[in-house]
């Protein structure tokens, strides 16, 4: 059984953890990346953002996933993963439907993604939950791995 549940303090090393792990996997961590990871608590929960946490039975944090708020009702999903050894269950796809209905619950205008074209199966899981490819509104990303702009659309 997996709860999706809000940011708890004695998790944010877990939060760090499952970021950097995919990232080291795929990428690289930006410095960008490491700010953030450090302390969601100034970068994502203290303008309005929200992170969460998909927690096992034995209350061991299996994945993460954060609402940065961008200002004006738009957020940007971002610091998603869920930990190799739990990849395959739905947790990914648990997280994404947490992680709209908080943007709901915030009555947000918008909400955004950046990713890359590598990451076949995350694409995918967010096509599947209302996603859709569109031209990013300014150049470039925050991130350099970024070449993909979604933005969620109810059907």
């Amino acid at each position: 059984m997996i709860r999706i549940v809000d940011f708890d303090p004695r998790w944010r090393a877990e939060f760090a953890r499952l970021n950097i792990d995919w990232l080291e996997r795929y990428f690289v961590v930006e410095p960008i990346d490491r700010t953030v990871l450090s302390d969601p608590e100034s970068h994502i929960l203290a303008a309005g953002g929200r992170v969460l946490f998909a927690v096992d039975g034995q209350a061991r944090v299996v994945g993460t996933v954060a609402l940065k708020h961008e200002g004006d009702g738009v957020y940007e999903l971002t610091k998603m993963a869920v930990d190799p050894a739990s990849q395959g269950r739905g947790i990914g796809a648990q997280l994404l439907v947490g992680a709209i209905a908080a943007f709901d619950a915030m009555q947000g205008s918008e909400l955004f993604l950046e990713s890359s074209s590598k990451l076949d199966t995350a694409l995918r899981l967010y096509e599947r939950h209302g996603f859709h490819h569109r031209p990013a509104p300014r150049p470039g990303s925050h991130y350099a791995r970024a070449d993909v702009y979604m933005v969620f659309e109810r059907s």
